[in-house]
Order: C-alpha cells, then sequence, then structure tokens
C-alpha cells in the first residue's frame, strides 16, 4: 500500500505504531527455576523499547556472594532486555538503618519503580510505607517485609526449610542429634527456613535438634559457631548439621575438618554452584536451591513501570540437589 500527503503520513504512523504495539513479546530467559506460572505472570505485554523511567534497587548486602549474584545479574538484565530503564542500585550493607536510608534516597531522586531485597522484614517495613505513600511501585524479592507491596517473587522458603529437613530425616533413617545454623534473627528467609525445618521433623520424634545458633549468613560466622558446638557435643553427639545458606556451610565444614569430625553429615541451603562440587565431593550431602531472582526482578519492574498487573506473589521452584541428581543442575546458580 502506498501513502502520500499529510494523509497518508499520518496512516503511516499509524500503521507502524500498529505493527510496534502488535510486536512478539520480549524472550526473556529467566532460567530453569522459573515455572510456566511464574513466567506468565512476568510476561510483559508492551515493547522494552517503551519502558522508560527511574528504578532504585535496594540490596541487603554486597558481602554475600547471593547479594553480589543478584546485584550483578540485574544490571545485566536492565542493559540486556530494556535499554531506556535507569536503574540505581543502593548497598544495604546487611544494616536496616543504612538499607532505609537507601530508600530514601531513591525516594528523594523520584524513582518510579523500587526493587527491594530487604535487610530486616520489620525494620525496613516503614521506608518502604514511604516509598509507596510517595507513589511508588515496590517489587520486593528474596526477602518480606512487613507491609503490602505491589508483588513478591522469590522461592518459598518454608518450603526451602521443609524439602531440606525431609532430605535430612530420609538420610538419618528418622534418627539423630542434630544442630542448626540460623541466619541473621530478623531476616524473613531464617524465620520461615527454621519453621519449615521443624515441621520436616516434627513428625519424627527420633530426630533431636540439639542446639539452634545464629550465625548470620557469614562464614566465618559459621566457622566460629561450629568451633563452639564440637567443643559443646564431642565425638558420636551429633550427627548432622543443617544450615540456612552454603555460605555458612562452608565455614562450618572447615571447623568439621579441622576436628575430624566428618562423621557429621551435612545438609544446606541455596545451591551456589561450590556446593553442588561439595555434594560432588561428598562434603555436603545435599543443598536444597535458592535461586537468584533476576533477571525476574527486572521484569517486574518493567512491568510495573508500564502499568500491567501482576499476581501478589510469584513462587520460584526450589528442588533439592544430592549426590543422585547435582549434575543436572550443575552451571544453574552462581
Amino acid at each position: 500500500m502506498r501513502y502520500s500527503g499529510i494523509a497518508g503520513a499520518i496512516a503511516l504512523l499509524f500503521a507502524n505504531s500498529v505493527v510496534r504495539a502488535n510486536a512478539d513479546p520480549i524472550d526473556i530467559n529467566f532460567g530453569p527455576y522459573c515455572n510456566a506460572d511464574a513466567k506468565e505472570a512476568l510476561a510483559l505485554k508492551a515493547s522494552p523499547d517503551s519502558i522508560k523511567g527511574k528504578v532504585g534497587f535496594a540490596v541487603a548486602s554486597l558481602t554475600f556472594p547471593y547479594g553480589v549474584a543478584l546485584k550483578n545479574r540485574t544490571e545485566e538484565a536492565a542493559k540486556k532486555y530494556f535499554p531506556h530503564m535507569d536503574l540505581q542500585v543502593g548497598d544495604g550493607r546487611n544494616d536496616a538503618s543504612i538499607q532505609s536510608s537507601v530508600v530514601d534516597n531513591f525516594i528523594v531522586q523520584g524513582v518510579k519503580v523500587l526493587i527491594i531485597n530487604a535487610v530486616e522484614k520489620d525494620a525496613l517495613a516503614p521506608a518502604v510505607k514511604r516509598a509507596v505513600n510517595a507513589g511508588i511501585k515496590v517489587v520486593e524479592i528474596d526477602r518480606t517485609v512487613s507491609t503490602p507491596v505491589l508483588t513478591t517473587i522469590k522461592a518459598n522458603d518454608l518450603d526451602l526449610g521443609l524439602n531440606a529437613g525431609k532430605e535430612l530425616v530420609s538420610v538419618l533413617g528418622g534418627k539423630g542429634n542434630v544442630v542448626e545454623l540460623q541466619g541473621s534473627p530478623s531476616a524473613s528467609p531464617t524465620i520461615d527456613r527454621h519453621k519449615g525445618f521443624l515441621q520436616a521433623i516434627a513428625g519424627s520424634p527420633g530426630i533431636k535438634l540439639i542446639a539452634s545458633e545464629h550465625a548470620d549468613y557469614d562464614q566465618a560466622k559459621g566457622l566460629q559457631v561450629m568451633e563452639d558446638l564440637l567443643q559443646r557435643f564431642p565425638k558420636g553427639k551429633i550427627d548432622a548439621l543443617f544450615t540456612h545458606a552454603d555460605v555458612m556451610t562452608f565455614g562450618a565444614l572447615q571447623a568439621i575438618k579441622a576436628a575430624g569430625r566428618q562423621e557429621i553429615k551435612v545438609f544446606s541451603i541455596d545451591g551456589q554452584e561450590a556446593a553442588f562440587q561439595a555434594i560432588q565431593k561428598g562434603d555436603i550431602v545435599s543443598t536444597t536451591v535458592y535461586p537468584v531472582v533476576a533477571p525476574m526482578d527486572v521484569a517486574a519492574a518493567a512491568k510495573a513501570l508500564a502499568g500491567e498487573s501482576m499476581p501478589e506473589f510469584i513462587k520460584l521452584e526450589s528442588p533439592t540437589v544430592t549426590k543422585e541428581n547435582v549434575k543436572q543442575f550443575l552451571g544453574t546458580t552462581y
């Protein structure tokens, strides 16, 4: 069809806009832990080129491997898929007051969307409320805050604790003394992973949780706390260790090996590549995967900028990895 004159130019402009509006949806690689329901919930209807605006990402801490992976993959996804998205990243340094200041700075900067990976569930609620009251759409990932937000994207931490606990019960045959390394006391993953684990062992009276200590998702603290536990409970008194994160597990393994206590079976959570390798070596029995929530967070931010709706909760998969299935998960995390 040929176009001429003003009427033709208008017709051509309209035709081009229709083509853009009806363009194929952007094909984002969400990885193996994003199931069909999650992919559908995150599917963007708008054109990627139309996604414009400031997005603030308040990461809990860049001292943790998970936080570093989350930051890097979020920045990579924003650059790759949404060239006009203005993404700003702020480090909460694992301190609720610092992260609250990060959120307040984003409010002043006029961000349209806030992605938050909260340091603490309750302590960040006031800052997030201030963002919501300022008209900012909030996407929470990895950890939750105690106030309503637009959407939450994460694996279910109750399921993680439950799945890891079921594997422990199975391997121990329903009998044994267990010690637990929890994460940070006020972080939502810590609370829910502990609850899930207790649910898993509740039906096995032969499983005794003889100690449960916090190591704050820190490798050095994992080493220190495990050293103390090995002193409290000499050889033969601990059958298994359950930890809330691979980073603490690695510290605990140092203590276990140094003390010659390799009879202790180790069950972990997170699914770092290094944990998969430790499973292959026989140092760890299992790790239950907690996926890096990227590029899912960027896709949600894009949908929020476009004014598209999303479910209140978008659940990611959290499989338990053992020596039997570890090969299929190699290279899928961080």
